[in-house]
């Protein structure tokens, strides 16, 4: 128990990262008109249950169009 305590420090910040990027991750997605493989649920479980490794897998790989441009140029 005290050796958890001591780690304490680490982990709390290493979730709040991961709670962060998992929302933002959903949130992109959300927002995003095409995705690779054009399947928003395997999306939704890889950034769910890959932890870390999977909203920033979807934010390097997964989108296929930026969504912050603009058709009007």
């Amino acid at each position: 128990m005290e050796k958890f305590i001591e780690l304490l420090p680490l982990i709390i910040p290493l979730l709040l990262v991961q709670v962060v990027l998992v929302v933002y991750a959903l949130l992109v997605l959300k927002k995003t008109k095409r995705v690779r493989g054009e399947s928003r649920l395997l999306w939704i479980l890889i950034i769910v249950f890959l932890n870390l490794a999977g909203p920033i897998i979807f934010l390097i790989y997964g989108r296929l169009d930026d969504d912050s441009s603009s058709d009007d140029e």
